[in-house]
């Protein structure tokens, strides 16, 4: 087979082999002081360069001086260069040596001869690499000039990624590290520290202010894009350090500020050691795995290792996407995708019976407010039957764990919603007595960003139509939390519940959604009022001005996580429970919604009906 060498490594080759007799030259030159060179020592020295040239241009080529490019030389081509020489400097003398006992060679010549060929090859290469990289950026049309904010190690790699690319031209960073002021990292000066951004910006004409802090607080976070739009500068920030899962820093992962950066909360620290026991070996069946929570449940759960993971969603498209997306990680988990509806019996008892699970998770529900306040029985068909019968057949079938997926909106709800999703904590709680083997938990948590149906992506289409953004009261709130750190908080009650518990999670302050509103519209670049206007629209049927987490009654006490506390149950007759499911399954399938509506408030008599203001 012909093995084809491009014509540049050739002439690379050619140069390395012509550095090497200067290099014996010069050794011999230096011995004598730059003087005569004594007859007797020549001969040694033609000898040495006979016998170094094929035995160099062999380690040359075995070491692979010609894999990499000049262009981006780098510490592990010198690193080649420095073996290949010692090696091919050791093997020629000792071949010296066999032939002619280095006779005339003197003692210096051995140490002077491989350093100087180092030098000669390393430092065209490196020649090379810098006057590139100045002369294409003097040749480049006039770059963004950035600023970088952080000049710890994610810093370094994006600046030097920087001066690679034509896309930035990085000027300055800044840094707190009293250490760093003055100091210089790959040629771009720390000129001061984050408090100072204001006059920096404007001392040296930047146009863009590029975050490169993955370990940053959201409070530090939030007070740097503030103070870029008080300014009014773009920024760009590369993601959080759980984000970044191969460590490496790289100019493809700017991207802007999003909403999730700015309300998100410090990074929670979690048990791994109790959820690993939680899963591992274990058949884990989600439902709704299609859905926000459902997906990324599935995907925090693969990281600990179950024996199998069944995904179960009646829409056809998320199940897919789901699956593909969990078919491309690198993992001996086996995943079973089932396509099936919560509320269809005869599926589900196959289900059971077919893979056994050991831990369920329902995340199966519908939850717009408003659709099911429009399509009452469809939601309680889902939310109370469909997950009432799941248990049941989780309760019959011995299995382990059930987590039962909840809301804020079951806390005193004024929604069919809300009180479906009470009516189901209420029967998953009380089976839990009645049921010794499968230990039946709830978890309850407010509204997570970006999800479907949530409010984020509404103003973000909104916001790219160029307004208005529709708010419906200007003093509604919000709990909010990012979906990855929901469904940690419900892996950690998992793993922490022996069975009956309503876990809360910390859900931090609420939030006023205009001035949600009025944030992503100025992370758009625009300003609220001149650029999108917010209109109020009222409230909408069922709709409340503040969620709660925990009822009035429901005694609240910490557990083992700062993050997660535990609200009492309220026991309710079982007989009563029964004859409210019965009767909710004649009103549903009678489209009777007077009678439906009634049902559930005698089951959850908290339930107060709004109509929309």
């Amino acid at each position: 087979m012909k093995i084809c060498i491009p014509r540049s490594r050739w002439l690379v080759f050619v140069h390395d082999c012509l550095w090497l007799p200067a290099a014996v030259w010069l050794a011999f030159l230096l011995r004598f002081n730059l003087g005569v060179i004594p007859a007797v020592h020549l001969h040694a020295m033609q000898v040495l360069m006979a016998i170094a040239l094929p035995v160099q241009a062999a380690m040359y080529w075995y070491f692979g001086l010609y894999r990499g490019v000049w262009r981006y030389a780098s510490l592990p081509d010198l690193l080649r260069i420095a073996k290949a020489v010692l090696l091919g400097a050791v093997i020629s003398f000792v071949l010296m040596f066999i032939w002619q006992r280095l006779e005339g060679l003197p003692r210096s010549v051995p140490v002077l001869y491989p350093l100087l060929l180092i030098l000669f090859l390393t430092g065209p290469r490196l020649l090379y690499r810098w006057a590139t990289d100045h002369h294409l950026y003097l040749e480049r049309e006039p770059r963004t000039r950035a600023l970088i904010v952080g000049a710890g190690r994610a810093g370094e790699m994006l600046v030097r990624d920087l001066l690679k690319s034509g896309d930035y031209h990085p000027v300055a960073f800044l840094d707190d590290a009293r250490d760093l002021q003055g100091q210089e990292i790959h040629g771009v000066r720390v000129v001061g520290t984050l408090a100072q951004l204001d006059q920096i910006v404007r001392a040296y004409d930047i146009e863009v202010v590029l975050l490169a802090i993955p370990s940053a607080s959201h409070r530090l976070l939030r007070t740097l894009v503030q103070a870029c739009q008080r300014i009014g500068i773009p920024c760009r920030t590369l993601p959080s350090v759980a984000d970044i899962a191969d460590g490496r820093v790289e100019l493809s992962q700017l991207r802007k500020v999003r909403i999730e950066d700015l309300l998100g909360r410090e990074v929670i620290t979690l048990d791994q050691a109790g959820i690993e026991r939680l899963f591992t070996s274990k058949c884990v069946l989600v439902t709704g795995a299609g859905g926000s929570i459902g997906s990324e449940l599935c995907r925090q759960i693969v990281r600990h290792r179950p024996a199998r993971l069944i995904m179960l969603d009646h829409a056809e498209y998320n199940l897919y996407a789901i699956e593909r997306e969990l078919y491309g990680l690198k993992t001996d988990v086996e995943r079973v995708a089932v396509l099936g509806d919560i509320r269809d019996r005869t599926r589900m008892q196959w289900l059971f019976e077919q893979y056994a699970p050991d831990i369920v998770f329902n995340a199966a529900a519908y939850k717009h407010v408003p659709l099911v306040e429009h399509n009452p029985a469809e939601g309680v068909k889902t939310n109370v039957l469909g997950t009432c019968q799941l248990a049941d057949l989780a309760c019959a079938q011995g299995v382990g764990v059930f987590v039962q997926i909840s809301t804020d909106k079951a806390v005193n709800p004024t929604n069919v919603m809300g009180a479906s999703k009470r009516a189901a904590e209420i029967y998953c709680q009380n089976l839990d007595s009645r049921c010794p083997e499968t230990a039946f938990i709830t978890t309850r948590f407010g509204n997570v960003l970006g999800s479907a149906g949530s409010v984020v992506p509404l103003f973000e289409q909104q916001i790219r139509a160029g307004g208005p953004v529709t708010v419906t009261h200007p003093e509604i709130t919000r709990y909010f939390m990012t979906i990855p750190e929901a469904v940690s908080l419900i892996l950690q009650a998992a793993s922490m519940g022996n069975g009956g518990e309503i876990f809360v999670l910390d859900m931090g302050e609420p939030v006023r959604i205009v001035d949600l509103a009025e944030q992503m519209i100025r992370l758009a670049g625009l300003e609220p009022g001149r650029d999108i206007e917010i209109v109020f629209t009222g409230l909408r049927p069922g709709e409340k001005l503040h969620e709660e987490l925990f009822h009035g009654e429901e005694k609240l006490q910490d557990t083992s996580h700062p993050k997660i506390m535990q609200a009492s149950s309220r026991v309710v007759p079982w007989q009563e429970i029964r004859a409210c499911l019965d009767e909710l399954t004649g009103a549903c399938n009678a489209r009777d919604v007077h009678r439906l509506r009634r049902v559930l408030r005698r089951m959850v008599p908290e339930y107060a009906p709004m109509e929309a203001s």
